[in-house]
């Protein structure tokens, strides 16, 4: 059946409680609470794949999605009148630029190019104990999801040019040789105070054993430097509480974490290590990509009665001539298609046209983040560190150079199925996801192209087996790069009265914040509806957890 076909056949019913547009993470996450909740919903999408934002690509199909989001919005504001309803048009976000692909091996990768799984909106890691890993027990979508551990978890040392372990746990370390005895007794001693007070927090420790107030509610990097030297106080800040900026400087902080705040972290990464068996670390990717997240969600929607169609795009919303009230959508069809809400993917904003007064459309109210996120995705045949499939890296701020004031953070992925290898791209080969936050393009890329050069090579006259020729008894050959892709994404948040803008994906390396604000909006549509009830075959010790393979 060919797509016009397949675009000219009605979609029924035409009414429905809730049209859903788009099926990224959040888009399909609230299709799927509205249809466990009984509410009669439609979810369409105008690409030809599921997951939007947060889907998985062919190398060729990821450049054209992010091509296809980088040219300049258009600024359609028009309406017309046809019946009772007053169509007024949809505009599109331009929500990626300065894309910037390299291919150092173009034969090699068209050969394999079916082989890969490349996330849009990497690095991305579940935490084993984090709101995501729990909504999926939650919600049984155990049942469509693989997972495999990412054991290694590294931070970039300054003062050797290298990878150095990041001790998780009291073997973990007593067994460093990057750190003294001094040093290990002092992370201790930490580690056992935070221990004490989540404890005395959780009642089953004497309450003399709680940090005070005055220091819960002072900067974490205080508190943390009246007790750790510096070393180990980045490894706290950076690889445990995952802090974006350098909180030793305040001009250029833009967030200052808590004590309060640092220690919920603390206790969210204690809780992940070693949570379900085959996962000794803290942190867990998907088979095939994060984009199977959100078609596990479709799956689960779909079960639960949602009406799911793909290539349908949304030209306009339909207004009530009268009141100026949301009433539906239009299809490029021609089709209306009405329904009470309305929860629209970040590529599309609603344009208030010069009449706007007598629409009842409040001015849209943006909620929180202004900022970018630079990513970057290589391709390489030899892993960073020999011995370890998956990794996660974190360069700290001030860690590659004087202006670095955020953190730049990395995953290793291996491909193929075999030794730990997550199938997101071909056996021989490795996939390596770079972000970093930032306000603007230039620095962007600059954070990312000194991390690429700190850990990879380029090809030398064609030979993809080439590498560093600097390198010494304690370090690595550097990897070869075969393919690299670089890219800045806006990071977005829109909300309307009667209609709803999702989040696109933000600069964290789990879902917890975009969870957070997409049960905020399932909540403010359905008050009174429950966020995927728990039923008794949905509770925790009736699931080993999800699904993970060796």
């Amino acid at each position: 059946m060919s797509d016009s076909t397949f675009e000219e056949i009605r979609i029924e019913p035409t009414s429905f409680d809730l049209i859903v547009i788009g099926t990224g993470l959040p888009e399909s996450v609230i299709a799927a609470a509205a249809s466990t909740a009984g509410k009669n919903v439609l979810q369409i999408d105008p690409n030809d794949f599921y997951g939007s934002h947060f889907a998985s690509h062919r190398l060729d199909d990821l450049t054209a999605f992010l091509n296809s989001h980088a040219t300049s919005p258009s600024t359609a504001s028009g309406t017309t009148s046809d019946g009772d309803y007053t169509a007024l048009e949809l505009n599109r976000s331009s929500l990626y630029s300065h894309v910037e692909t390299a291919n150092y091996a173009p034969e090699i990768l068209a050969e394999h190019s079916r082989g890969f799984h490349i996330d849009v909106g990497g690095p991305r890691v579940l935490f084993c104990a984090d709101k995501a890993i729990e909504l999926v027990l939650k919600s049984g979508m155990g049942l469509y999801l693989d997972f495999k551990a990412v054991d290694g978890n590294f931070i970039w040392d300054q003062s050797s040019g290298g990878l150095c372990n990041v001790p998780d746990s009291r073997a973990a370390i007593f067994k460093d040789k990057s750190l003294s005895l001094k040093e290990k007794n002092q992370l201790m001693r930490f580690f056992t105070l935070v221990q004490q007070h989540l404890a005395a927090s959780d009642g089953e420790d004497d309450e003399s054993s709680r940090i005070s107030e005055e220091d819960l509610e002072s900067p974490f990097v205080d508190f943390l430097k009246t007790r750790l030297p510096p070393k180990i106080k980045s490894i706290i800040l950076y690889s445990f509480a995952m802090v974006d900026y350098d909180q030793d400087n305040s001009k250029v902080c833009k967030s200052i974490l808590k004590t309060r705040d640092g220690i919920s972290r603390l206790a969210l990464y204690q809780k992940s290590v070693g949570r379900f068996p085959n996962a000794n670390g803290a942190f867990l990717y998907p088979m095939y990509g994060h984009g199977e997240l959100s078609q596990a969600f479709c799956r689960r929607a779909a079960v639960k009665g949602c009406v799911q169609v793909l290539r349908r795009p949304v030209v306009a919303l339909l207004m009530d001539k009268d009141s100026g009230q949301y009433k539906g959508v239009r299809l490029v069809s021609g089709q209306n298609l009405l329904s009470h809400q309305l929860v629209l993917d970040p590529t599309f904003t609603v344009p208030l046209p010069a009449a706007s007064s007598q629409l009842n459309l409040p001015n849209e109210s943006v909620k929180g983040d202004k900022r970018k996120v630079a990513r970057g995705i290589c391709i390489t045949t030899r892993s960073l560190k020999p011995d370890i499939s998956n990794l996660l890296l974190v360069y700290p701020p001030r860690s590659l150079f004087p202006e670095q004031d955020t953190s730049i953070r990395a995953i290793q992925l291996r491909g193929g199925t075999d030794a730990g290898g997550l199938a997101v791209c071909p056996s021989n080969m490795f996939v390596l996801y770079f972000s970093a936050v930032c306000d603007d393009a230039e620095h962007g890329k600059r954070l990312l192209h000194a991390a690429m050069n700190a850990l990879l090579t380029l090809p030398v006259s064609g030979n993809l087996e080439s590498g560093s020729t600097v390198q010494s008894e304690d370090r690595e050959l550097k990897p070869t790069l075969l393919w690299s892709m670089l890219y800045i994404q806006e990071i977005t948040m829109g909300r309307y009265e009667h209609l709803i803008s999702t989040p696109m994906p933000d600069g964290n390396l789990n879902y917890d914040d975009l969870l957070d604000e997409t049960v905020s909006l399932f909540q403010k549509m359905y008050p009174d509806e429950a966020f995927f009830p728990e039923t008794p075959s949905d509770q925790e010790e009736d699931i080993e957890g999800p699904s993970l393979e060796d």
